[in-house]
C-alpha cells in the first residue's frame, strides 16, 4: 500500500494529506502572507476582501470570518499555516489543541504536563 493510498483515520485529527493541500492552497498562501505586516494589515481592512484575493472556498472564508479553526482544518488549512491565522487571533497552539481535543486551555495543558510533552 502505498502512502497516497493509505486513509488511516485517527479520531480528533484531519489527515493533512495531498488532497488536503490541494484543497487549502489559497487558504494556506493566504495564512503565510500574515507573516508580513502588509498582508495582516490589509487584512484587518478588509478582511471578505482579502480573503476573495486568494480565492478562498465560500466555507473558508466564512471559516475566516468566524474565526472557525476546526472548519479550517476540514477545509485544507495546514496548522503550520494556520498558526499564522490563529496569532491574529491572539490565540497560541495550546488553544489550538484545546479547541481539537475539546478540552479547556487548562485541562490541555494539565494533559500534556501529564503525558510529559509540557511544563
Amino acid at each position: 500500500m502505498s502512502y497516497i493510498d493509505d486513509q488511516r483515520e485517527v479520531e480528533g485529527t484531519v489527515l493533512f494529506d495531498h488532497r488536503m493541500a490541494k484543497k487549502g492552497y489559497g487558504l494556506n498562501k493566504m495564512c503565510f502572507s500574515f507573516n508580513g505586516q502588509v498582508g495582516r494589515d490589509e487584512f484587518s481592512q478588509d478582511e471578505a476582501a482579502y480573503c476573495d484575493k486568494f480565492g478562498l472556498s465560500e466555507v473558508q472564508k466564512k471559516a475566516i470570518l468566524d474565526k472557525d479553526i476546526l472548519t479550517l482544518l476540514k477545509e485544507g488549512g495546514s496548522i503550520y499555516y494556520l498558526a499564522k491565522f490563529a496569532g491574529l487571533l491572539k490565540l497560541n497552539m495550546q488553544d489550538i489543541g484545546a479547541l481539537q481535543t475539546g478540552m479547556s486551555v487548562d485541562e490541555f495543558k494539565a494533559m500534556l504536563v501529564k503525558n510529559g510533552q509540557g511544563k
